[in-house]
Formats: structure tokens, C-alpha cells, sequence
């Protein structure tokens, strides 16, 4: 915790921010929804290998209508040019557009996009770096709202005014404070992690606006991009053989190393090192493997989950999951040790996430917060957010109350509140 707060102030300050590995880059989001918010608005959230467009129709506080499709993005076009993927992005929208009888009406869109932004303002974000298994040519160094923009220009037959952009962990703080006032940090824990929580403007070295005077906004939003914490070593003493072999075979070795450590991208890779490791030294499976097993990536994060779902003493999903392996000859010990290796993964996991919420709790001082999370690691791994609320609570300050609330549809609710709320002050 205390070199998580060291590495955030970094990132907050003027003089260390350029070479700080938690960049905690500035949103520009000011406002937190009040629930008087109205209208129909889009959204748009890309933050992995699909991306989906939503209509919201925010009637009041508790009332709204969602629609929203899901569309893949090809490898082709991950790893292509920007204009391919921001023309397959506009071209998706507009037939989204179609298909809900909305393309004659001039909409209000709030764009998630979940990688590295260095914040401008609330309509400009220059794309830092990929990650994710991105790697789109030109776009690194460009404002991507300005590519969305242009890219919707070059159809000529929408009407979209992009009102913002956000990232996901801003998007799940957004969703869960519309109906939630407490709500003062949002973390994703899903393919990848991130957090984003309520900062004072005083403390923001690089926000480029009025700092002090009447009617002067005293908080903003901050984006701390915590995944990258421990780039420069901070995370050594606990990093293992195994988070080095998976930093070694991934597309960024020696970046996102906090992430790599918590991440569904990464969850099951870990534990399937552990278990070839103990395979290969004759201490499972009376040594002998699989061809599956022995495979990079083939042991699924999902796999973690289901294992630690069997109830104690049985190993049905475990002997599933083993069998889908080509590991039929596997004793009720061995699933009992590999239950253990994926209990192992996923505490790390959850205990290096709460450290870091706990961190900013602390930080903000407030007596009580409410923490967004969405992601699918928390959604759907049984133990963690028990795990974390176990660990957040022995590390918070004891006047400090806190709870956690599963954002519904952070990425995408969110967007769009980011959007009304934007409206509403622009009125």
C-alpha cells in the first residue's frame, strides 16, 4: 500500500509524472450524476477483442431503457490500421442506428475506450499505448475521439456528437454513483485492472484549468492506469517464476506487471505454469501430463473459477475441467492440489486489488465510500469479493466505512451518464 500511494503521487505531481509508472491521468469529469439526468443517448465501450453499442433512454433515477449489440473485431483488424478500425467502429454504428429507428435523430454519445489516455480535456484523449492484444498502426500519439469523429465524417449519414471519453473504471464509478452518491472509486477487474476515484483539484499538478475561485469544481475524476504499477520493480518482492515466464511470452514484457499478476488474461496462464511445474517434478498427476497441459493459454481463466466453485471435499468441476485437459488419470489428491494452485492464483489476485482500493480509501479520507467494480473475475469467481472485502477491511482506516457494488454495465450505463451529465452542464 505504501508504494502504491508513493507511485500515485508520482503520477499526480508535475515534476515525476513523465517517468511515473501509475500515470494517473486526469478525466475531466467533474460532475457525479444527480439522477435528474434525461434524454436518449448512445454509447460506445471498447475495451477488448469486441466492442458494443448502447441506446440509453434515462426516463428518471431509476428508470431506463437499454438496447445494446455486440460486435467482434476481427485480428485482422486489431492488429491493422486505425482508419480500418475506426471505420468498422462507425460503420457498426450506424447500422445499430438503423436497426433501432433512431438514424435521423441527432444523438449524444459517450465514448468508453479502455487503454492508457493521456486526458485533454473531456473530448480529447491521445492514446498513450495498446494493450490487450491491440496494436493498431497510427493511433498511438493521435486524439482518438478525433478518429472517431472522422471516421463517422467519411460515412456522412449519422449524427453523433461525442460529448466525452472515458475508460472503463470511470464508467463503473459513473454507473454505480447515479444511484449511489457515495460511490468514490471504480476498479475493473476483468481481462485487464484499472481504478479511478475522486481526487482533490489541489492536488492535481497537471489539471489544466482554474484551481481556485467562486464556483470552482473542487474534485475531479483521476484515471490512475494502475495496471502498469511495479514497471520499475516496485512489485519484485512478490513477483514469482511464474509472473516473470508469463511476462517473458507476453506482447509488452516489462509493462502492465500489476496487471499481469491480477488479471483474467492472465489468471489461468498462471496456474497452469504452477501445475506444469509440479507435473514435470513428478508431484501431480504421478508425472505425466498432456499435450493440452503443456500448451500456453490453454488452461482458461473460467477454469480457475469453476475449480473453486466445487464444494469442499468434491471435485466434480475440477474433474471436468482435468478431463477437458486430457488429464483423465487424475487422483482425488491431485484435484485437491490443483484446487489449491488456483486458490493460491486468485487470493493473490484479490488481496493485491484490495491493498490498492484500500490505499485510496485511506488516501481520500472520507467516512464512507462505496467502490464500483465490474469486470468479469469479479462477477464470476466465487470466493472474491468476499476474499477482498476481508482485505480491504483489515487495511482501511477504522473510522472509514466501506462497501462494494457490482457495477451493472459500468462501460456502457456509464458512457452514457458521462454524456448526460455533460449535457446537463452544458445547459
Amino acid at each position: 500500500m505504501r508504494r502504491v500511494i508513493k507511485e500515485i503521487n508520482r503520477g499526480l505531481s508535475k515534476q515525476t509524472h513523465a517517468e511515473a509508472d501509475v500515470k494517473c491521468f486526469i478525466t475531466y469529469v467533474q460532475d457525479l450524476p444527480n439522477g435528474k439526468e434525461k434524454g436518449k443517448f448512445l454509447a460506445l465501450d471498447l475495451g477488448g477483442t469486441n466492442f458494443r453499442v448502447l441506446l440509453i433512454h434515462l426516463k428518471d433515477e431509476n428508470d431506463f431503457e437499454m438496447l445494446s449489440k455486440i460486435y467482434a473485431i476481427p485480428q485482422s483488424i486489431m492488429l491493422g490500421s486505425g482508419t480500418q478500425l475506426f471505420d468498422h467502429i462507425a460503420e457498426c454504428l450506424a447500422n445499430f442506428m438503423k436497426e433501432h429507428s433512431v438514424y435521423e435523430e441527432r444523438l449524444p454519445l459517450g465514448f468508453t475506450f479502455s487503454f492508457p489516455l493521456t486526458q485533454l480535456g473531456l473530448t480529447k484523449g491521445i492514446l498513450a499505448r495498446w494493450t490487450k492484444g491491440f496494436n493498431c498502426s497510427g493511433v498511438v500519439g493521435e486524439d482518438v475521439v478525433q478518429l472517431l469523429k472522422d471516421a463517422i465524417a467519411r460515412r456522412g449519414d449519422v449524427n453523433i456528437a461525442v460529448m466525452a471519453i472515458l475508460n472503463d473504471s470511470t464508467g463503473t464509478l459513473m454507473s454505480c454513483a447515479h444511484s449511489n452518491h457515495d460511490c468514490k472509486v471504480g476498479v475493473i477487474i476483468g481481462t485487464g485492472s484499472n481504478a479511478c476515484y475522486v481526487e482533490r483539484v489541489e492536488n492535481c499538478d497537471l489539471f489544466d484549468g482554474p484551481k481556485s475561485g467562486p464556483n470552482i469544481k473542487k474534485h475531479v475524476l483521476i484515471n490512475t492506469e494502475w495496471g502498469a504499477f511495479g514497471d520499475d520493480g516496485a512489485l519484485d518482492f512478490v513477483r514469482t517464476e511464474y509472473d516473470r515466464e508469463i511476462d517473458q511470452h507476453s506482447i509488452n514484457p516489462g509493462r502492465q506487471l500489476q496487471e499481469k499478476m491480477i488479471s483474467g488474461m492472465y489468471m489461468g496462464e498462471l496456474a497452469r505454469l504452477a501445475i506444469v511445474r509440479f507435473t514435470k517434478a513428478g508431484l501431480l498427476f504421478g508425472g505425466v501430463g498432456s499435450d493440452i497441459l503443456f500448451k500456453r493459454g490453454q488452461f482458461f481463466t473460467k477454469y480457475v473459477s469453476e475449480i473453486e466453485s466445487d464444494k469442499p471435499g468434491t471435485y466434480y468441476n475440477c474433474r471436468e475441467v482435468l478431463e477437458e485437459l486430457g488429464l483423465e488419470h487424475a487422483t482425488d489428491e491431485d484435484c485437491a492440489n490443483v484446487r489449491y494452485i488456483c486458490e493460491c492464483v486468485s487470493s493473490r489476485a484479490a488481496h493485491l486489488v484490495s491493498a490498492g482500493i484500500a490505499a485510496l480509501i485511506n488516501k481520500m479520507d472520507e467516512p464512507s465510500v462505496t467502490v464500483g467494480v465490474d469486470g468479469s473475475v469479479y462477477r464470476f469467481h466465487p470466493k472474491f469479493h468476499d476474499l477482498m472485502v476481508q482485505k480491504i477491511r483489515q487495511f482501511v482506516k477504522p473510522h472509514i466505512s466501506f462497501d462494494l457494488m457490482l457495477s451493472e454495465d459500468g462501460s456502457g450505463r456509464g458512457a452514457a451518464l458521462v454524456a448526460a451529465v455533460a449535457c446537463r452542464e452544458a445547459q
